[in-house]
């Protein structure tokens, strides 16, 4: 008799029979990723959640997106399908910043691409409403999270109407839904509709009248209004942003083409003990086997030895898409909970002794910003730590320090990595260094991420980051702090190019920053323009929502690779671009010291010295220095501040194994 694996949730019908569940199974979980059974795949949350409220679960995972009878795998589910995009948005996914499709998917068997298709939220539902149209679809996912109002869709360059509308969703639940899903699927299984369910905190929904519409709304500018008016889309954009958190939100009415569109008020974030039960749910932390012939899930590697620890961020970055996803509130585990799923790890088939990561959106977030926000909300108008640090922040690593050590004190356990974004503009902070030092000392692998972003004044305040004095703070005590441990440990500075307020002129600031800082990012990365995020509403209005005052936006494809040729100055392929740069700003006294390796005295500067050769890789050679060597590896050209010991560039390091937000 052929044998089913039970540990995983069934992709088919033998599988389900081999769980004892007999078709219509109560649910169907569609997922535009590989199904691979660990808390970092939304898809295996939401499958594991359902059976242990004790339904039969199926997983659909990356179903044939031309053919509906691809959703009839179980038959038609009896409660409804539960349906998500994947865990990375499908047209980012599928696009690089220049629209050039990529050569890889890593949330696919074997990286391979075309498994999904482009916006696949959308696709899926209406797929699986024509194969089953009175069969209850809910919607949820970050692709549809960020899609629930009218938005810019930077693919198309157009303003598109919201998923409710367009994807025929009968509820699309935002944020991370573990609220939202329970309460759906006792409703469903009670026999209520989904048009009766209008009430549940976390979700959207359309209906066709103002009749229709709940008590104490508030109203943003209809779809044919921000899609035509770009002060209006501004003005949408802030609406839709304030009323984001559970304390003061309100619900937010947006008239769509065909009806109104309602946000119910955010779902309350689950509370530590509710995040711990999500944890404890019984996750193989695999892919699923029928992949290994294909070479398993590329996606897996990075997450497969590491551990979240909190969710939500109130670092605000106006680029980043948490604020309207996971929200702005931080919430975190306990300690028995992290260490436990650390116990977990250990006894996991290819550990090594190296937990790879303790972290989340941020990896030094474990408490709520300050005490008021618990009673009062989120500050709509200010940022917990730009242009400074609020005087209310909560600024304190003790909690966090006591876990790592404990996790670092497990047997099997060689060493305890962070390698998902430290807040350093925290961090510095901090009165009490004792979690400084012992982040140094040991919990670096090589090289800590870090996100400066840029380093001219109003290009970071754009960014809803905080002035470069910081960074440079934090840097002095990094590299201070690394030389007392008698470490050879270096920053990877994050870098972003082109972003909404970024000029040419700020562009060549930082080129300048960095050659002075004596630091050489190979990986820089433009300013990608997803939906609703404050830098996208800026990106396409050319407006800041929260003034509506003009915001300098670099949109032709030009300027954009002169902005990032700046940032990769050294490289003698980016010559041309560098020199028209610093022609065109009026700044030729920085063409001998970012063009070393071209005829200087050609290019508008006779007094400039001979030209060097360029290596061989491209990059020049740069003298070694006592705290490392310059041996080539992926990564950015690191360095510790200059000083009379310790003057010269560092080595390059390994890229750290994390996605960047």
């Amino acid at each position: 008799m052929e044998q089913f694996n039970t540990d995983f949730l069934p992709l088919t019908p033998k599988e389900a029979a081999a769980h004892g569940w007999q078709l219509p199974l109560d649910f169907v979980v569609v997922t535009g990723d590989a199904y691979v059974d660990h808390p970092s795949f939304g898809a295996a949350i939401i499958g594991r959640l359902l059976q242990a409220q004790g339904y039969s679960v199926g997983i659909i995972s990356q179903p044939d997106f031309t053919d509906a009878q691809s959703f009839t795998v179980f038959g038609k589910p009896k409660y409804g399908f539960f349906i998500g995009g994947g865990n990375v948005d499908s047209m980012v996914a599928h696009y690089s910043v220049a629209k050039k499709r990529r050569t890889m998917d890593e949330y696919t068997p074997g990286g391979v691409t075309g498994k999904r298709p482009d916006r696949a939220a959308s696709v899926y539902t209406k797929l699986a409403k024509q194969a089953y149209p009175h069969t209850p679809v809910i919607l949820g996912g970050l692709e549809a999270s960020l899609r629930r109002f009218a938005h810019y869709d930077y693919w198309m360059d157009v303003v598109l109407p919201s998923i409710v509308e367009s994807s025929g969703a009968d509820l699309v639940s935002f944020g991370m839904s573990e609220h939202q899903t329970v309460e759906i699927a006792r409703r469903l299984v009670a026999g209520e509709s989904p048009q009766s369910m209008h009430d549940i905190n976390g979700t959207c929904y359309m209906v066709k009248t103002v009749e229709e519409l709940p008590p104490k709304y508030i109203e943003c500018a209809a779809f044919n209004k921000v899609s035509a008016d770009k002060t209006a889309y501004a003005k949408a954009c802030r609406i839709q942003l304030d009323n984001q958190d559970v304390v003061t939100a309100k619900p937010v009415v947006q008239k769509q083409k065909n009806g109104y569109l309602v946000q119910n008020i955010p779902a309350t974030p689950l509370t530590r003990r509710e995040l711990d039960e999500v944890y404890a749910l019984p996750y193989t932390r695999r892919w699923h086997p029928s992949y290994d012939a294909l070479g398993g899930v590329p996606g897996l590697e990075e997450v497969e030895f590491s551990i979240i620890q909190n969710r939500g961020c109130y670092g605000g970055c106006n680029f980043c898409a948490i604020t309207l996803h996971q929200g702005r509130r931080v919430t975190s585990r306990s300690k028995e909970s992290i260490v436990a799923e650390g116990k977990l790890i250990t006894e996991a088939p290819g550990f090594k002794g190296y937990i790879h990561d303790v972290g989340g959106p941020t990896a030094n977030f474990r408490l709520p910003s300050c005490a008021e926000q618990m009673q009062r909300g989120m500050c709509n108008s200010k940022k917990c730590l730009a242009p400074q640090a609020c005087s209310h922040l909560i600024v304190d690593h003790s909690d966090y320090l006591d876990i790592l050590r404990t996790l670092r004190s497990l047997p099997k356990v060689k060493k305890v990595f962070i390698r998902s974004g430290i807040r350093y503009d925290y961090l510095i902070h901090d009165k009490d260094e004792t979690f400084f030092k012992e982040l140094i000392e040991h919990h670096v692998s090589g090289q800590l991420k870090v996100a400066p972003e840029h380093c001219a004044p109003t290009t970071l305040a754009y960014m809803g980051k905080p002035p470069i004095e910081f960074y440079n703070r934090f840097t002095k005590r990094f590299y201070e702090l690394t030389k007392q441990a008698g470490k050879k440990q270096y920053l990877v500075p994050y870098l972003m190019s082109s972003h909404p307020g970024s000029t040419l002129k700020d562009a060549v600031i930082l080129a300048e920053y960095l050659y002075k800082n004596k630091v050489r990012p190979e990986q820089v990365q433009d300013f990608y323009p997803t939906p609703g995020t404050v830098s996208t509403c800026m990106f396409y209005t050319e407006l800041d929502p929260y003034t509506l005052k003009p915001v300098y936006v670099a949109k032709t494809a030009e300027e954009k690779s002169m902005q990032r040729a700046l940032l990769q100055y050294y490289n003698p392929r980016n010559k041309e671009k560098v020199l028209a740069a610093l022609k065109q700003v009026d700044r030729r006294d920085l063409i001998p010291l970012l063009l070393p390796y071209g005829n200087a005295e050609n290019d508008g500067n006779p007094k400039a010295k001979p030209a060097q050769q360029p290596h061989k890789n491209g990059v020049k050679d740069m003298p070694q220095s006592g705290a490392g060597n310059n041996k080539k590896k992926r990564g950015v050209e690191l360095w510790q501040p200059p000083t009379k010991e310790r003057n010269q560039p560092q080595k390059r390091g390994k890229k750290p194994n994390t996605k960047r937000r």
